[in-house]
């Protein structure tokens, strides 16, 4: 009987991954991570605890909790300060899949002996034979050099998400599980109620990844501090005051508290200025991203190929072309131009549903 370690938050997501495997006769073990505890009264960790507790008893399974606030601290909140300093906004919930969930917790589950991962996660992961020519069969017998393992888009295409899995490497893949792919969101909530699962009505998290309800400008104001300066147009005429201009990201409204409807265009950490416009404004559109901290996760196409690319989560997928340009550099050039592109963020590409790699936007 293969073992199966659930990450086990408090959603109902994980509760039915759990459920789903125990029926198909797999050995499950719930996990449950504590990354972060705050004094603050919107942390949520030790609730959070108490529902994947109850789960587990109701499941009947065992619970196993996980200490993992050094490796958070380090693989994750000190990255997130220092790159907002830097003016730079990075995706913590890509982060914490690819260096914590399928990094440490998956080391932590190896060292015990399971044979799988498994999260609630709405991704497909399929495992397919390499080409018989492929130089990786010729040198190694081994099962994982002689399968690959792709990462598809959920079925239900409006909460998929491939998006902050796109840093995830072959080994993880053939190691992790992904049991709700084939239900749509309204089913995973009407099987939850039909076996009276605890959770089953409690609303999905909104939340940065592991830390809570807290927003990020006070998750920030932990450790920088606040130094107002100058809100400006695109005229340059001083239009208000802010209290740090790496508070903001490109294309964000809130936060501004302008009598007015504006939206960051720029931002200059060194100057502490921001500057804000329309909606619309014509520099907040682009074509063309330069990447870095390329990842591919199967497969290397020759370049140029063409794509399907997004910048955020809740976009659909663009028509783009993935390319090098004339200084060697990987460059995405999308058929239409992109509004908000801010730097620090992830780009993810496709072939058709699949996810092949992704990039940090600079």
């Amino acid at each position: 009987m293969k073992r199966v370690l659930v990450w086990m938050s408090w959603g109902v997501d994980s509760a039915i991954a759990a459920y789903l495997l125990q029926q198909e006769g797999y050995e499950v073990v719930a996990g449950f991570m504590k990354n972060y505890v705050s004094d603050s009264g919107n942390c949520t960790t030790y609730t959070d605890a108490e529902e994947a507790i109850k789960v587990s008893k109701f499941l009947w399974i065992k619970i196993i909790s996980f200490d993992l606030q050094k490796e958070y601290n380090e693989k994750i909140i000190e990255y997130i300060y220092k790159w907002y300093q830097q003016g730079i906004t990075p995706n913590p919930d890509v982060l914490c899949n690819s260096l914590i969930k399928f990094d440490v917790f998956l080391q932590k589950a190896m060292e015990l002996w399971f044979d799988y991962i498994a999260t609630g996660h709405y991704a497909r992961i399929v495992k397919t034979q390499k080409r018989k020519n492929d130089k990786t069969i010729k040198k190694s017998l081994s099962r994982l050099n002689a399968s690959s393992f792709k990462l598809l888009r959920w079925v239900d295409h409006n909460k998929d998400q491939s998006y902050f899995l796109s840093w995830l490497n072959q080994f993880q893949l053939s190691k992790s599980l992904f049991p709700v792919w084939m239900y749509t969101k309204p089913e995973i909530r009407t099987l939850a109620k039909k076996i009276w699962l605890p959770n089953a009505t409690r609303k999905d998290s909104q939340w940065l990844c592991f830390i809570g309800n807290i927003p990020i400008k006070e998750f920030l104001l932990k450790k920088l501090p606040k130094k107002e300066w100058n809100i400006i147009n695109t005229l340059g005429k001083v239009v208000g005051k802010h209290e740090w201009a790496y508070f903001f990201t490109i294309g964000q409204r809130q936060w501004l508290c302008l009598p007015f409807k504006a939206y960051v265009i720029k931002t200059d950490v060194k100057k502490n200025t921001v500057v804000v416009g329309e909606r619309e404004d014509k520099n907040l559109f682009e074509k063309t991203i330069c990447t870095t901290g390329r990842h591919r996760i199967e497969e290397k196409h020759k370049l140029p190929t063409k794509i399907l690319a997004k910048i955020r989560y809740r976009q659909e997928p663009q028509e783009a072309t993935l390319k090098q340009d004339k200084n060697k550099n990987i460059i995405v050039v999308f058929k239409e131009k992109q509004r908000a592109i801010a730097p620090g963020q992830t780009i993810v590409a496709y072939k058709k549903d699949e996810c092949i790699g992704s990039g940090i936007i600079i």
